[in-house]
């Protein structure tokens, strides 16, 4: 590995990671373990709020961890990956195998409650839960603004910092936001 790689997992490195006391983890602890990661793109809110990491199977052979990508091509599922293997690699952890879930396809309403208040304190809107599939091809209908909880906003871009969250402007304050998208 060369010196950048080091550089470069060091850097995306969970901080403040629990750390496992044994070498032959429960599911549930291993769970908890990666639940430290953070998501690259929003790192308020870690990957088992976020819904992503779909869970930890224990097998004779040693350990499955599934994640689910927000969607398919989505930038930050290889760092993700690159998190979840130097956690486990520092944890000790021997035998594992990491799997891409692509069906059911993530959705917003995996996003934990406890999240959707991280993602409105860091500025960003959060989604609407359980919208019907037809609502979605209406768009997201009035979008509060996070900063001062105004409905009076307006849709810059349809797409903001990453392909799933859309640019808006409150009228009211005036500041630009970031809305997660409903998917």
């Amino acid at each position: 590995m060369s010196q950048l790689d080091h550089l470069i997992e060091d850097f995306f490195k969970p901080s403040g990671q629990p750390t496992l006391v044994h070498h032959n983890p429960s599911e549930e602890e291993l769970f908890a373990l990666l639940s430290s990661i953070p998501d690259p793109e929003i790192p308020v809110i870690n990957i088992a709020e976020l819904g992503i990491l779909r869970g930890v199977e224990k097998t004779s052979e040693g350990f499955i961890i599934r994640y689910t990508p927000t969607y398919t091509g989505c930038p930050a599922m290889g760092m993700i990956e690159m998190q979840i293997r130097a956690l486990l690699d520092d944890a000790g952890v021997k035998n594992y195998k990491i799997e891409s879930v692509l069906s059911p396809a993530w959705t917003t309403d995996w996003i934990q409650e406890d999240a959707r208040q991280k993602l409105k304190n860091y500025g960003i809107a959060p989604p609407v839960v359980q919208q019907r599939i037809m609502q979605l091809f209406e768009g997201p209908g009035p979008v509060s603004c996070p900063r001062c909880n105004s409905l009076h906003t307006e849709m810059i871009s349809e797409f903001g910092s990453t392909a799933c969250k859309s640019q808006y402007r409150c009228l009211d304050c005036k500041e630009p936001f970031d809305y997660f998208k409903c998917h």
